[in-house]
């Protein structure tokens, strides 16, 4: 299944992607045709990845409620406001408002950790463990979302990667397989970064890679029984119709399932929390000569199975 958050009439609402790509408003079908009532874990996503496996018996038996109907029956639906046609709502971040901040998983590809130590004429070197940093809630934005090329920056660069979701409160875990059961769904994100800040200015990643509009995430939220292989997706990154990135999540070195085994070894994880698992080669700072985002280009990417975003960057406020 394929969850998002979408607003309609300035108000956030939870919803389940259904038949010809119309969004299910699952707090309304409920409460209209299911007499299941205002149940308050549909009110969110945040609430509804906390409500586990109950709150998905209940999407799927709105799914296949909407599922059944006629084109006569899907018009009444969509009447009501209980089915939302795409250009009906705006589709934001699947957890616009995460609770605290993100864990970015640095350097997990081989070729991108070469193409950095070679534009900063380094030694390559591949890390023995994964390395992380986080960035603030107030980085995520959504699909179509902007992106502020903000008065700092100087080297605004992309870095397509496969997000992971938190299901479940997850601290100890015996082992990697059990991180699986651990996992509410992947998502694409974009890890913009100011590599002036990065990487000129004091080396440090959180700094470079932390401003308002740093972390797009979206257009959704997909369950891990969607994806066949979440080890062996395509994934690419195009900036003003230019393909930049073209890669796949089997060459990382650190695969999600032990990255969250790992994590859990020294932070508590929790509902909602969201996992930036790393980026293959093909970033700005990569290139020769080095191509940086400016304002006006366009950044469309996407994973294969989790589907596709866009952005624009903007000049600062």
């Amino acid at each position: 299944m394929r969850f998002v958050t979408f607003l309609r009439k300035n108000e956030q609402r939870l919803g389940l992607m259904g038949p010809q790509e119309h969004i299910i408003d699952l707090a309304e079908v409920n409460r209209r045709y299911l007499k299941a009532g205002s149940l308050p874990f549909l009110t969110s996503m945040q609430a509804f990845i906390e409500a586990g496996g109950k709150a998905i018996q209940v999407a799927r038996k709105a799914e296949k409620y909407v599922a059944g109907k006629n084109s006569d029956e899907v018009k009444k639906l969509i009447s009501a406001g209980a089915l939302v046609k795409p250009n009906q709502a705006k589709i934001v971040s699947p957890i616009p408002q995460p609770k605290k901040n993100c864990v970015m998983l640095g350097i997990n590809y081989r070729e991108h950790v070469d193409e950095g130590a070679r534009a900063r004429s380094l030694e390559i070197k591949y890390p023995e463990w994964p390395v992380f940093f986080t960035k603030p809630a107030t980085s995520v934005i959504g699909h179509l979302g902007k992106v502020i090329n903000h008065k700092c920056t100087s080297k605004l660069d992309w870095e397509v990667e496969l997000g992971v979701v938190i299901g479940q409160r997850t601290s100890y875990l015996d082992s990697v397989d059990d991180a699986r059961a651990a996992i509410a769904g992947y998502v694409v994100v974009n890890d913009v970064s100011e590599r002036a800040f990065q990487v000129e200015r004091g080396g440090q990643w959180s700094k470079g890679k932390s401003a308002e509009t740093f972390n797009p995430a979206g257009p959704w939220l997909v369950t891990p029984d969607e994806i066949d292989d979440v080890r062996n997706l395509r994934m690419w990154l195009d900036v003003s119709g230019v393909r930049r990135q073209n890669g796949s999540t089997s060459t990382m070195i650190f695969d999600p399932y032990f990255v969250v085994y790992y994590l859990s070894q020294f932070l508590v994880l929790e509902p909602g929390d969201l996992i930036d698992t790393g980026t293959p080669p093909g970033v700005g700072m990569g290139m020769r000569p080095q191509v940086w985002l400016k304002a006006g280009d366009v950044m469309e990417l996407g994973i294969e199975g989790l589907g596709s975003q866009r952005q624009t960057v903007v000049p600062a406020r």
